[in-house]
């Protein structure tokens, strides 16, 4: 296995990781713990498909698993906080029906010898939802760590709520491009 699905592998990994110290409220500052891993495992991100590109390491795997490692971070982060209250369980749901639709169109396509990289709409939709796990976190390890439990200021949740629109609907049109892009996939179906 190369470097970059090494990386991509260790993304896979530091979920459950990422979801223990969200949870374990034992841990003093739990939610900026998970902050950490998590900006690390978002980190890795960039790291690796910048060290295939550069050293010509794109790989069959990388290409499936490199944005899947994405969908399961993400997915974790969003479940968590929808289960703590920051975000409604609609918004978790869209998401959700994005990535399970994008998803398939892939195991179509490598049913039929294709591999459908990540586009970027699909790139742009992932830095999007990276940004917006970041400060759900922020704001969370603040308010917990800092604050005592205190509700941030009013201004915080306006920005966490316009950047969950954002990603809402970046989400929804990059999943609309996949199916308009891999139609040709479903013309036998």
């Amino acid at each position: 296995m190369n470097l970059p699905n090494k990386l991509t592998m260790a993304r896979v990994i530091m979920i459950p990781l990422f979801l223990a110290l969200f949870y374990v409220t034992a841990i003093g500052g739990h939610y900026l713990w998970a902050l950490a891993v998590f900006v690390t495992a978002a980190l890795t991100d960039t790291l690796d498909g910048r060290i295939a590109r550069k050293r010509g390491l794109v790989t069959d795997f990388g290409a499936l698993m490199d944005p899947l490692a994405d969908k399961l971070l993400i997915m974790a982060a969003m479940v968590a906080f929808a289960h703590v209250g920051i975000v409604h369980g609609a918004v978790v749901i869209v998401i959700l029906a994005r990535e399970f639709l994008v998803t398939s169109i892939r195991l179509v396509a490598a049913g039929k010898g294709q591999v459908i990289a990540a586009d970027r709409w699909g790139k742009l939709k992932t830095v999007f939802q990276m940004l917006w796990v970041t400060l759900g976190l922020i704001m969370l390890g603040v308010a917990d760590s800092f604050l005592g439990g205190v509700a941030l200021p009013e201004e915080w949740g306006r920005v966490f709520a316009a950047l969950t629109w954002i990603v809402t609907v970046l989400t929804g049109a990059s999943g609309a491009n996949y199916v308009v892009k891999n139609r040709k996939l479903f013309a036998d179906a």
